[in-house]
């Protein structure tokens, strides 16, 4: 099964980094962080990438393009300049990186990629939020529902304290809360073929028209993902992913099996 990777857009609240590199590329733990994504899929043998690129498209192709020097070590025979590569790490990752448009939204880079697919049920994520998402839980849950598509529902991550007020008077000011009844669009989608006739024009961010009316048809499912789950959309947010590298397993990396629920579809 694929797995379309979105990162052609301009991730303008990173700017100090995306000036000039995509934002997909923006390290974590000294690895961009649409490897990091990429890890998530492999661990339950999903290895066939195909990337929706954009902006500085060439940045990302020149990086897999030569990942097999990255990702390896190498010997080299400086007489000669024969190169060995010594694996350091099992890949086998296949990877298409296609540019699908520098101004292209969301849901006009899945349709240009319409005959990549082959006609077949695909997985599509973006290239900054990692989760320790089950990724064969996710796919019984679509499997056994039966509609066009299946988003992952995650809770935000708190960002800031809370305020437990009662009428006007403050009882307590708390730390962030994490958890409550908030549930947000945390990518890793599962889709049918049909949800690309819903896909008509560049110009639509998945997020809007496509993933609205799906849930207008009742063809719009969400897994609920109770685990980790942060995005990266921020120079605060970068460093702490960057700083939870520090750990022997990060967190978006300890998986754990969760039992898929049924929610109402919903627009998120």
């Amino acid at each position: 099964m694929k797995t379309i990777l979105l990162a052609g857009g301009l991730g303008s609240r990173l700017a100090e980094e995306t000036v000039s590199i995509p934002k997909p590329m923006v390290e974590v733990g000294g690895r961009p962080i649409i490897a990091r994504v990429m890890d998530i899929y492999s661990h339950f043998g999903h290895r066939d990438f195909v990337i929706a690129a954009g902006y500085k498209a060439l940045l990302l192709k020149q990086f897999f393009a030569n990942y097999h020097l990255i990702a390896n070590n190498i010997t080299v025979a400086l007489d000669s300049g024969e190169m060995t590569l010594v694996p350091s790490a099992p890949g086998g990752w296949n990877v298409s990186v296609v540019d699908t448009g520098a101004n292209t939204m969301t849901s006009g880079r899945i349709r240009r990629l319409k005959d990549w697919l082959n006609g077949e049920t695909f997985m599509c994520t973006y290239s900054d939020g990692l989760g320790n998402v089950d990724i064969d839980a996710l796919l019984d849950f679509h499997r056994s529902h039966g509609k066009l598509a299946t988003v992952t529902a995650v809770q935000p991550p708190a960002r800031f304290g809370n305020i437990d007020i009662h009428g006007d008077r403050v009882n307590a000011f708390t730390e962030k809360v994490e958890g409550g009844d908030t549930w947000i669009n945390g990518g890793y989608f599962v889709f049918e073929p049909g949800v690309l006739d819903y896909m008509v024009d560049d110009t639509e961010p998945l997020e809007h028209t496509p993933l609205s009316q799906m849930a207008k048809d009742g063809q719009l499912m969400a897994y609920r993902h109770n685990g980790f789950w942060h995005p990266m959309d921020t120079v605060r947010d970068r460093n702490k992913l960057d700083a939870l590298c520090e750990d022997e397993t990060p967190p978006w990396m300890d998986f754990e099996v969760y039992q898929p629920e049924r929610i109402p579809a919903v627009a998120i």
